[in-house]
């Protein structure tokens, strides 16, 4: 069955983005924040336990360092910089998953650091040197394209594993990107039109905007809990990936 991931530890201080208790126990697969977009060290740890307490894989959420961008913001960095940040953020998630007696089982870059991961293959060589560099055989995740061939080659160099990944709320252009948040309809609103998406990328394919339908292969579905049909809408995609 195709997993659930989900970005979490995105609070900070008394600020808490997601009702995380509600949701862990919906999803496989928990991106918890690394501190350089959101997450202070406490929200981490505690998003860690209760992780490991719904049986729930924990991976990394690195970003730029851009607190008050919330990460959505793209930095001028070299190479050997974006390595060291996604080493600095996730060596510190892997020292909280160590100290609650769990591990770090993959990474995925957060917002700007994502999308330029997508778009510029030194940023994405820089992310793949950052995972070799980590532990044997932890996957990277990333964005399900027609150009999935390629990503693929690419990390085959650095010996790291992928996973590719898929949006239950957002839509799809034709070429299977996505439609840009500033594009009316970009985000699926509609709680049975998410879950509709949902079990059209689990059988392998994507409606995409023009109405047309297109072949797209992924391990695992992103869902968002961060709006105040989140929950609910999460659930819902639980029971219908499980009926």
């Amino acid at each position: 069955m195709i997993k659930l991931n989900c970005d979490l530890g995105e609070g900070y201080g008394n600020w808490q983005l997601v009702d995380e208790a509600e949701v862990m126990p919906h999803i496989d697969m928990a991106n918890v924040a690394c501190g350089f977009h959101a997450g202070d060290p406490l929200t981490v740890h505690r998003t860690v336990q209760l992780a490991k307490a719904h049986g729930v894989a924990i991976g990394a959420h690195p970003s730029y360092p851009d607190l008050v961008g919330f990460g959505r913001r793209s930095m001028a960095c070299p190479p050997e910089e974006v390595t060291a940040m996604v080493l600095y953020q996730a060596g510190a998630l892997q020292g909280l998953c160590a100290a609650e007696e769990t591990r770090l089982t993959y990474i995925k870059p957060h917002g700007a650091l994502y999308h330029d991961m997508m778009g510029k293959e030194e940023v994405y060589r820089a992310i793949l040197e950052a995972v070799r560099r980590m532990e044997q055989d932890i996957p990277l995740m990333l964005m399900a394209t027609p150009e999935r061939g390629r990503f693929e080659e690419v990390a085959a160099e650095y010996a790291v594993p992928l996973l590719f990944e898929a949006f239950a709320d957002r839509r799809y252009r034709p070429d299977g990107s996505l439609t840009p948040r500033t594009e009316a309809g970009a985000v699926l609103q509609n709680a049975e039109a998410v879950v509709a998406q949902v079990k059209d990328i689990a059988a392998g394919h994507i409606v995409a905007s023009d109405g047309k339908r297109y072949p797209l292969e992924a391990d695992t579905i992103c869902v968002h809990g961060d709006n105040p049909h989140g929950v609910a809408v999460i659930r819902e995609i639980r029971k219908a990936l499980n009926s």
